[in-house]
């Protein structure tokens, strides 16, 4: 498993010391090949969770509720976060403005509410993980 997997394993258990670790060794690689990976475990994960039929209001709604949980919630950029989650069910032109770090960081965010929300078995999670290295492998 590549340290992508790794770190999205990591965020699904909670395990906050691998997570930082494995996100301090992305930042001093640059995050190689990372940031694809990322993009589409969140895309994957964000079709899962609201499906064709959501409203901008069921975004909005889940990302007041994201944020609401998150003792710094107060910090993380609301409108962002709603831009790259209906950039990924399909209005791509919203996440056009976005600067990449916030973007990687709105992303690792959400990403981890939703597989803590989703609660996967290992199995579900280690499929989750191979579904997300194969997308951006299709995309690179």
């Amino acid at each position: 498993m590549t340290k992508l997997g790794e770190l999205i394993q990591a965020m699904a258990r909670s395990d906050w010391d691998t997570t930082d670790s494995l996100i301090a060794d992305l930042d001093r690689a640059k995050w190689a090949g990372g940031l694809q990976v990322i993009g589409a475990a969140f895309a994957i994960a964000v079709n899962r969770r609201f499906g064709p039929n959501a409203s901008p209001a069921d975004v909005a709604q889940f990302v007041a509720a994201a944020r609401a949980s998150y003792e710094e919630g107060d910090t993380l950029p609301a409108l962002e976060m709603e831009g790259l989650i209906r950039a990924a069910l399909g209005e791509a032109e919203l996440a056009d403005n976005i600067a990449p770090d916030v973007a990687l960081g709105a992303e690792l965010f959400v990403l981890t509410h939703f597989l803590q929300e989703a609660n996967l078995t290992q199995e579900q999670l280690d499929a989750f993980v191979a579904e997300a290295e194969q997308t951006a492998a299709e995309y690179m």
